[in-house]
Parts: structure tokens; sequence; C-alpha cells
């Protein structure tokens, strides 16, 4: 699988994703949108938005893992953000990083009134790609 991620010149390059991911691979993988419940089902970090987008993506991580799949491999992400202000994107790119390190796949976030559950700060869903081996 060959992944190239680019920030085309004439277009501000964003610190924390790519704006164009081109990708090869022979089979698309997605995750549906993960929040901050642990194995159990149980919230973990009620209003504490830090403590939740490392659950996220630590769920996003193991749905990955169940599909073959790696971080690496991941090409789009949409973040939902419930009352999003401009100071929660330091505090989901903790839970990003850890689960990404230096791969920047491209992303879409979204502020919106409320999530599924009015306890659910943030939900992220992702797209992948591999070649089967």
């Amino acid at each position: 699988m060959a992944l190239k991620c680019i920030n085309p010149e004439g277009i501000a390059k964003p610190e924390t994703y790519s704006h164009v991911v081109v990708t090869t691979g022979n089979r698309m993988v997605f995750i549906a949108g993960q929040v901050a419940e642990d194995s159990q089902g149980h919230l973990v970090g009620p209003g504490d938005m830090t403590a939740q987008a490392h659950q996220v993506f630590a769920n996003i991580g193991l749905a990955l893992a169940a599909a073959g799949a790696r971080p690496e491999h991941v090409t789009k992400l949409t973040i939902f953000v419930a009352g999003y202000q401009r100071e929660h994107l330091a505090m989901i790119e903790e839970g990003r990083v850890a689960l990404f390190g230096d791969h920047k796949p491209t992303d879409t976030l979204v502020g919106v009134a409320a999530l599924s559950r009015s306890d659910y700060l943030l939900e992220v869903d992702a797209i992948a790609v591999v070649d089967d081996a």
C-alpha cells in the first residue's frame, strides 16, 4: 500500500493534517464514529475533552487492528465536536498524536450542538486503505 500526504503550494500548510492523501491499495476499511467508551461501554472522562480524545483515538486503533489495518493506513478522519471551541483543538490533538504519531491523514472537523449522548464531547470516524496480504 502506498500513501502520499500532500500539502499543495498556494494553500496554507496545516500543522495537524494533510490537505490531500493519494493512496493505492485494494481494500478500504471504514470505521464507524467512535466515542469515549471503554470495552464495558462506560464513558471515559466525563466533561474532560482530553481524556475523551485519548479514548476515542484508542478505540479507532482497536477498530483498525480488528480489520487488519494500522494507523498509517488511515486516509481520512471526520471529527465531530459537541459545543466546539477553538481551545478544544489542542486537547483533541493529544489523543490524535497518541495514535497517529507523525502521520497526518486528511480530516474535517465539525462543531455540532450535541452528539448522540449529552455527555459525549467527541466522535471520530475513519477511512483506511490497505493491501491484502
